[in-house]
């Protein structure tokens, strides 16, 4: 039986948006800003504790990790979606199979990504873009980062689906103990026991067994469902749906992947003819787009946080306060986008000097890595909003649009042309090229939308 809310009981209605967004977002925000953490610190740790080549090997191997959270975000965001979607239809039975299918599907994929991952690293690691100088390093660190990959994929998507079940901070709490664990034993194992790139794996791993143990310990006090043995045993069915459900999220993450495989690839090539060698463009680009990530992270936890909010309104069509949210996330992403800029552009140096102490070249492509890469990084967050604002009005293939924009539809063939006249250089402006293009898109779907919110208002207030 599905239980319908009144307009009038619901926070959705009642509350200020601005209160709304906040209580939705700042979760959502942390626990993106700590997954992106996992990797910044170790960054950081070794760029001290070893070096330039150690954080071009973690680059290296980077691509695997978002492969993994594809796949865990596509089979936990289904499962939730699921969970959601039966509960609200009154099938119980059905959604505690939705629950435990998602954690026997992730467990599988899992371990099988991992032994796929251990047996064939050598080639995997050379289609990331690992040069002769690099591998090393990369096997060392990659060895054991592959080898905990089902802790951090079952944690991650456990965790999704304890989010839908009401419980967001336990969520948020699982993912943070993770984080502390690692940056405490980050410098433990790279300085005091001298362990390098092997140290800053261990520590990562042990990070991501303790969120594992505490998302584990949750599966029993799921307040929604019961679930017992015959929840896990696997039914094609369900798990098929939980895959469609999950589809979007894994396309979303997966293209990050073809964007840094390319990107590794051009750059040592057109690094090694340039006075800059292969090493230094992979390394500082890699760290350009970590850093990133964590503007992102901000962004696109405004972004889902503002998402319940703008989906009750438009269908309650209280088209005022769809607009009003629109405007407070825009505006909170944008300050958050034009911040980053300022460093980016005006004090580089200060980001850079983080991951180590280096000099000459490196740190002179750094800098330039950091300036033309996310020049134009305030218009980012207007598209991150775009599309999730998209699929909170019920369009997801525009949405989906949006998504693979940047990183796909404009970014690749980009990628292809502009270093052919600009070399090592025109990777970095590919990064400017494919964030104004997208920007452009992203506008013009959301002044369509925007009239049509518009028209909306007008014949409800008649």
């Amino acid at each position: 039986m599905e239980y319908a809310v009144p307009q009038t009981q619901s926070p959705f209605a009642t509350e200020p948006i601005g209160r709304l967004i906040v209580k939705f977002a700042v979760p959502s925000v942390i626990a993106l800003l700590v997954n992106s953490l996992y990797n910044i610190v170790d960054q950081i740790f070794i760029g001290w504790g070893v070096g330039y080549l150690g954080n071009g090997a973690t680059n290296i191997v980077f691509p695997i990790t978002i492969i993994a959270l594809a796949l865990s975000m596509m089979i936990g965001n289904g499962g939730a979606a699921y969970l959601s979607l039966k509960m609200g239809e009154g099938e119980v039975e059905t959604a505690k199979k939705g629950v435990g299918n998602a954690v026997t599907l992730v467990t599988i994929v899992s371990i099988l990504l991992a032994v796929i991952f251990l047996i064939w690293i050598d080639p995997i690691l050379t289609l990331f873009g690992a040069t002769d100088v690099l591998r090393p390093f990369a096997l060392e660190y990659g060895f054991i980062i592959g080898a905990g990959l089902p802790f951090m994929m079952i944690s991650a998507a456990i965790n999704s689906m304890i989010r839908a079940d009401g419980s967001p901070k336990y969520a948020m709490l699982s993912m943070v103990i993770g984080a502390i664990i690692n940056v405490i034993l980050d410098p433990v194992f790279i300085f005091v026991f001298q362990m390098g790139v092997k140290g800053a794996a261990i520590a990562t791993i042990i990070g991501q067994v303790a969120s594992f143990v505490v998302s584990v310990l949750y599966m029993p006090h799921f307040k929604s469902v019961q679930l017992n043995k015959s929840s896990f045993a696997p039914c094609a069915k369900v798990s098929v749906n939980i895959v469609i459900f999950g589809l979007s999220s894994f396309i979303t993450q997966f293209a990050i992947t073809i964007v840094m495989a390319l990107t590794n690839n051009l750059l040592a090539k057109y690094g090694a003819q340039s006075v800059y060698g292969a090493e230094i463009p992979l390394t500082a680009t890699g760290i350009v787009m970590k850093v990133n990530q964590i503007m992102i992270a901000i962004r696109l936890g405004t972004a889902t946080g503002t998402q319940p909010i703008i989906g009750y309104n438009y269908g309650a069509k209280s088209y005022h306060r769809v607009k009003k949210a629109l405007e407070i996330s825009l505006i909170a992403s944008e300050i958050v986008s034009v911040a980053a800029f300022l460093i980016f552009q005006f004090a580089p140096m200060s980001v850079v000097s983080l991951f180590g102490s280096e000099e000459g070249l490196y740190n002179e492509f750094a800098v330039k890595a950091f300036r033309i890469f996310l020049m134009l990084c305030p218009l980012t967050g207007f598209q991150t909003i775009a599309a999730v604002y998209l699929q909170a009005v019920g369009k997801p293939v525009k949405s989906a649009i949006l998504s693979l924009a940047r990183q796909i539809i404009f970014f690749v063939p980009t990628a292809l042309i502009l270093p052919i006249f600009l070399g090592v250089e025109g990777v970095l402006w590919t990064g400017a090229v494919a964030d104004g293009l997208a920007f452009l898109l992203s506008l013009a779907f959301l002044l369509y939308e925007r009239n049509h919110l518009k028209r909306g208002h007008l014949e409800t207030t008649r």
